[in-house]
């Protein structure tokens, strides 16, 4: 059972090429941009991630250019877990993979980037490579994952942890056009609130979340699960969102539920996906050792 719950889960996120990206990923001697067991690879490789994922992608709908750019260039419906595993993919490769495979990977983004740009129906053009709307989706998603771990890691960092934390994932930020990406806990926070005025709920944001809660295109078996993961990752919602986005409006008591919840989904995660982590930190200890024995 477990084996089959770790395939099945691995199989949603990393997509059906997920094991060669994990072999290339992890196994691939070469200097990395991050020591293994620092603050990023300890985040970025623990259950949480489930959770803090659909947070991120419920808050990024907030901002209406980025919405609209996702709507209309690649579209959630039809391709959510294929958007989903590419996504984990380019989170993998920059923090665990080779430094030259992380910036094929950063160069990759950069150039679906080019192609993303048109205008909102009030005449106001966007671009996928405006450093605001990176900013935003940098903030939005580390600020999910960050909280996630928080509540929910099996290993919590202290605060100058989660302050490294952020400063490390502001170096993928640069790299991908950001400027001047927060480097503490407390700036990230701040730099979300920053963006409070010109957040709100379009037709495409309150489309996006139902299709993400009410319509995942997962088997019948494979619901109950998903919306425990959900309702973990609404209780870290912002309560000046959920009434916007249609989401529970008693947040006192849907968090106790959340919460209780979350930790349960988050438990058995780490349970099913413990297999893959070991390969993966064997690949990881082996390609070091051939980099160290190269060297």
């Amino acid at each position: 059972m477990r084996e089959r719950l770790g395939e099945a889960l691995f199989l949603r996120v990393a997509g059906p090429d997920g094991a060669r990206h994990r072999e290339r990923i992890h196994g691939t001697p070469g200097p990395r941009w991050f020591p293994r067991g620092s603050p990023i690879t300890i985040v970025h490789g623990d259950a949480s991630m489930y959770v803090g994922g659909i947070r991120a992608v419920l808050l990024e709908t907030m901002q209406p250019e980025a919405m609209t750019a996702v709507a209309e260039h690649s579209g959630y419906r039809g391709d959510m877990w294929g958007r989903l595993a590419r996504t984990s993919r380019f989170i993998a490769v920059t923090t665990f993979g080779t430094a030259d495979h992380a910036q094929q990977a950063v160069d990759a983004v950069r150039a679906i980037h080019d192609q993303v740009h048109g205008t909102m129906p009030d005449g106001t053009p966007y671009d996928a490579n405006d450093p605001h709307l990176l900013l935003w989706v940098h903030v939005a998603e580390i600020q999910s994952f960050l909280l996630a771990h928080r509540r929910y890691g099996a290993r919590r960092l202290d605060q100058a942890g989660y302050d490294e934390y952020v400063a490390q994932t502001g170096e993928i930020a640069r790299r991908l056009g950001v400027v001047d990406p927060p480097t503490t806990e407390a700036d990230l926070h701040a730099t979300v609130e920053g963006f409070r005025p010109e957040l709100r709920a379009t037709d495409h944001a309150r489309d996006a979340v139902a299709y993400l809660i009410r319509e995942p295109e997962l088997p019948l078996t494979a619901l109950p699960p998903y919306w425990v993961l959900v309702a973990g990752a609404i209780g870290l919602m912002p309560e000046w969102s959920r009434r916007p986005l249609a989401l529970p409006t008693l947040p006192v008591a849907h968090d106790r539920v959340a919460d209780l919840l979350g930790r349960a989904a988050t438990r058995t995660v780490r349970w099913a996906t413990a297999p893959d982590r070991a390969r993966a930190a064997r690949l990881h200890a082996e390609a070091a050792g051939a980099s160290a024995a190269a060297g």
